[in-house]
């Protein structure tokens, strides 16, 4: 990217060369985004040295995504309270903390809550890096170009952490290494921002007492209950466990809470004017179909991988570098669509659909004992381009549609889809999927043929999500039809009326 005259960085000390001054920041964010308390990279490995479930270290890793999702509303407010220096140094030092406590910590409840501040305070410390080189990314505030630009860091981080996971614990031979590999990144960044920039405010402070913690505290209860709910519910055969029921009961209560409380105090956390923005529910589903389409690696590839094919860590490694290469192409992609071809994005978005469900199709077709792994490197190529698409393309419509005061608050909202419930919702559901073509299989042919049935098994699912693919497809090329854009743009959805809600709960 070339420097523009107009940008600059005056947080930094007048001894770092102007050129370098944003790349600093790109690689603090790439850190950031790299660091964790429990790294799903090692899950087999932690579930051996800590005595826990596999459902136990999911958990574990949701709360930190649950974590990443709630501080959007409160971010400007950060900014304009607290220096940059202040900013970066207290979210690496406590992500730091966190990363340093989940070695010797073995409470699962405890450890959440660690993933969960470690989770938080990374996207706070990934806000304030991107935040001051936006207009070096994009001089004309073009959030076609900004937004992509970040999300190849945020969508490629998450392969090449799990990548990097799996190599660093495989040579070190032990999780740990990873969480000590990431805190020395963490100190030598904490140093880096001690002698090159300055603490000083170049914007007016504002206080940050009419935040609304208890809140975010609700709302982030809300995803996590929903989110335990179908993590562990093949664990507890779902309502045969009195455990689970309660926290069935325990969800919609929690949200009756939230909503109440939102239509009733003077600042909420997001307030009810957010969920009323015409295209928003649209927005939202084609999150939650992206989401589910996404899934399907993690249960059924897996299954398919390790229990069919046999496939350890390292070899499967490989597979995250693809994803690494398809995300930045996805969104390297949006950029030129939207920028240079200024094509509607409706039909890029049709297109990513398309390579998504290439995926699933590809899948369905070729579960056989003698699939050797480069054949997946293209599918799973374009799988994670067409979901980078969505993510990005997903972002920009929110920027569009939704003024800029409840743009941040929409974000949160648009986590409530994307940041772990759809997901897990999704894996729940082809974890059952499993179970029952499983036990049915077991039943009608032959106990000893044990490895044809899950394959079987594995199948049916894919064949079940493509169908879903096939149908939503087939109503995303209808939609390209002038007649039919025109007569669904009238149609009006039913927003949820909060206002009435609230007084009939009181």
């Amino acid at each position: 990217m070339a420097w523009d005259e107009k940008f600059s960085m005056p947080m930094y000390h007048n001894r770092v060369p102007q050129a370098v001054r944003p790349w600093i920041y790109v690689i603090f964010a790439i850190i950031f985004q790299l660091t964790g308390t429990i790294y799903l990279g090692a899950l087999s490995q932690e579930m051996g040295t800590l005595s826990l479930m596999r459902e136990d270290v999911m958990m574990i890793g949701m709360m930190g995504v649950i974590g990443v999702n709630m501080p959007f509303p409160f971010l400007f407010n950060f900014k304009l309270r607290y220096p940059n220096k202040t900013l970066l140094i207290n979210a690496a030092t406590i992500i730091l903390v966190c990363n340093i406590l989940s070695v010797y910590v073995t409470d699962v409840p405890l450890l959440c809550a660690l993933s969960y501040i470690a989770g938080f305070m990374k996207l706070c410390g990934t806000f304030e890096c991107f935040s001051n080189i936006r207009l070096w990314i994009s001089p004309k505030q073009d959030f076609g170009v900004f937004l992509p630009t970040i999300y190849i860091v945020i969508l490629g981080a998450q392969s090449l952490s799990t990548w990097l996971t799996v190599e660093v614990s495989y040579y070190c031979d032990g999780w740990q290494a990873m969480n000590w590999v990431m805190s020395a990144l963490l100190m030598v960044m904490i140093l880096l921002i001690f002698v090159l920039t300055r603490n000083k405010m170049f914007l007016p402070q504002r206080s940050i007492k009419s935040l609304d913690w208890l809140g975010c505290l609700l709302w982030s209860t809300v995803m996590a209950e929903v989110i335990f709910l179908f993590l562990y519910g093949e664990y507890y055969n779902w309502t045969d466990s009195k455990l689970w029921c309660s926290v069935a009961i325990a969800t919609p209560l929690t949200l009756i809470v939230c909503v109440m409380r939102m239509n009733r105090i003077r600042h909420p956390y997001i307030i009810p004017g957010a969920w009323k923005h015409k295209r928003l529910v649209p927005i939202l589903a084609l999150f939650a179909i992206a989401e589910v389409m996404n899934a399907t690696p993690g249960v059924l590839q897996s299954t398919f991988t390790g229990a069919i094919l046999h496939w350890g860590d390292i070899t499967l490694n490989v597979l995250n570098i693809w994803e690494l290469a398809g995300s930045a192409l996805g969104c390297l992609l949006t950029i030129w669509w939207g920028v240079a071809a200024r094509w509607r994005y409706t039909q890029l978005l049709t297109l990513a659909f398309a390579f998504m469900l290439y995926y699933q199709v590809f899948m369905y077709f070729n579960v056989s004992p003698d699939m050797n792994i480069e054949r997946l490197y293209i599918p799973l190529l374009l799988k994670s381009a067409g979901y980078a698409v969505f993510f990005s393309t997903m972002t920009i419509y929110l920027k569009w549609l939704i003024a800029f005061p409840t743009f941040f608050m929409a974000l949160t909202m648009s986590g409530f889809i994307r940041n772990g419930v759809m997901g897990s919702i999704s894996s729940g559901i082809y974890s059952f999927s499993l179970r029952y073509h499983i036990a049915d299989g077991l039943v009608r042919l032959n106990p000893q043929d044990i490895t044809s049935i899950v394959m079987s098994s594995v199948k049916q699912s894919y064949g079940w999500v493509c169908w879903l693919g096939i149908i939503v497809l087939f109503a995303m090329l209808l939609y390209q039809v002038n007649s039919v854009r025109e007569i669904v743009k009238r149609v009006s959805l039913p927003l949820p009326r909060f206002e009435r809600l609230y007084k009939f709960l009181s």
